[in-house]
């Protein structure tokens, strides 16, 4: 099963590293909502959490609890937990958000979810730089429309998507999947992006700091 353990009183879930995004929101009961938007791209939430999420305007990094993965020496690491307060040893969970790969694969994950009654996803012509900040959890471009999502009591949601007067409703889930046969790269010239990169198919990693590739090396 991809869904590992799901905890509604403690707000937390835990998948396999395969597991696909839009698996998670079917398997959450109404009212609690996982870090990333209701949108499916590649490599399940493997992929999201070794590229460090999309689309939020919070600090993803906070909202992983714990990843269990491969090192490229084929050791298994688990890290974190599913408590909140897990501060014993050295956390590679932080590390490993965002690294792109050089860390190795998740195998586990470990999210935070997060109470909302209300939950809306609108889009409208524009840009995010244009935007400027937003109050929405959740903000990206695709082409010439950027999309909010947020989720919270209804008077905040209808707040932080005031912003974007006019916009339609976006009322499904998206699958994105099939722009990005070569897997979900970084890239400038990208019709889908975010406040952290440009999103294209099949593009490279970021560069690794040397420090960083050195804890990766002695995994």
């Amino acid at each position: 099963m991809p869904i590992l353990d799901l905890s509604p009183g403690d707000q937390t879930v835990t998948v396999s590293g395969d597991t696909g995004l839009l698996e998670v929101y079917a398997a959450l009961p109404p009212g609690l909502f996982p870090p990333f938007p209701r949108v499916e791209l590649p490599g399940g939430v493997g992929g999201l959490v070794s590229r460090g999420g999309f689309g939020q305007t919070f600090f993803f990094g906070a909202e992983v609890l714990g990843v269990t993965f491969r090192a490229p020496s084929g050791r298994v690491v688990r890290a974190g937990g599913r408590t909140v307060k897990n501060v014993q040893g050295y956390d590679l969970t932080r590390p490993f958000v965002g690294s792109f790969g050089v860390m190795g694969e998740a195998l586990e994950v470990t999210l935070r979810l997060r109470p909302g009654l209300s939950v809306r996803h609108v889009a409208a012509p524009g840009s995010l730089a244009a935007l400027g900040d937003v109050g929405a959890r959740f903000a990206w471009q695709d082409g010439e429309e950027v999309h909010l999502m947020h989720f919270g009591h209804a008077r905040e949601v209808e707040r932080a998507l005031s912003v974007l007067p006019g916009a339609r409703e976006v009322a499904g889930p998206l699958d994105l999947r099939p722009r990005f046969p070569g897997g979900l790269g970084v890239g400038e010239d990208a019709d889908l992006r975010d406040r952290r990169f440009g999103w294209v198919n099949g593009g490279d990693a970021p560069p690794v700091p040397a420090l960083f590739g050195r804890l990766a090396a002695a995994l």
